[in-house]
């Protein structure tokens, strides 16, 4: 069988490869620190799974490998099961950040598979493969830190958009759709929202399609949206 050879545990010495006190040391700090990193980027916008919980999971997913490790060493089990039943079961934990908002919304999907992923990361770090964890976790956090702003902007440039709109009556609905045509727009589905049955106003999500080829060239959604909440029979619009 060939064997994988990890540069930076070549770098620190063959102990670090084995599975003896210093190693295992070495691997729960790290997966202490890199998840504790992870968590604070979550906890720090506010998102439903934090600090604490990020650190729970990447150290159960490193217990559980070392356990299996040492469980393949003592009985050559070589199953792995309690690792497959690690990854199940932050996949299921995960599952419980997810929630929907007043607005129809999925929220804390992105930090539901953070926390899957995370656990993944925290198996890597116990079976000692310390650069392909360091790797693992620069493209995480990126993937957590920087992409929201290019999603962003893609997303400001698609054709396709959703909308929170709150009319001041039910009865100007009408007129909304009249104007979103006039303007080179196209409704693909209006649905009221029943979480803002007592509220006094008429609630929508509505997705839209951009039809017009100069809006299509020259707009973003923020600046048609903008223009929309200038219509005096919108209470409020942003786009979902």
């Amino acid at each position: 069988m060939n064997t994988i050879t990890d540069p930076i545990a070549t770098l620190l010495g063959p102990w670090a490869s084995e599975l003896n006190t210093y190693s295992i040391i070495l691997r729960l700090v790290t997966s202490l620190v890199i998840s504790a990193i992870i968590g604070w980027e979550r906890s720090n916008k506010r998102h439903s799974a934090g600090f604490r919980t990020f650190i729970v999971i990447s150290l159960s997913g490193t217990f559980v490998m070392i356990l299996e490790i040492y469980l393949d060493r003592l009985f050559n089990t070589n199953l792995f099961l309690l690792s497959a039943a690690a990854v199940a079961g932050s996949a299921r934990i995960a599952t419980h950040t997810l929630f929907f908002s007043s607005r129809n919304q999925i929220m804390g999907l992105t930090t539901s598979v953070a926390l899957w992923a995370n656990c993944i990361i925290g198996l890597a770090i116990g079976a000692g493969l310390y650069t392909i964890t360091l790797v693992g976790f620069i493209l995480l956090l990126f993937c957590l830190s920087y992409l929201p702003s290019l999603e962003f902007y893609l997303k400001n440039r698609s054709n396709h958009f959703e909308i929170h709109l709150e009319l001041k009556n039910s009865l100007n609905l009408q007129n909304f759709v009249t104007t979103i045509r006039r303007l080179g727009l196209k409704i693909d589905a209006i649905e009221m929202n029943s979480a803002y049955a007592n509220s006094g106003l008429s609630v929508y999500s509505i997705a839209i399609s951009i039809s017009s080829q100069e809006l299509k060239k020259y707009k973003t959604h923020k600046e048609i949206i903008e223009a929309l909440s200038t219509l005096d029979y919108v209470h409020h619009i942003e786009e979902i």
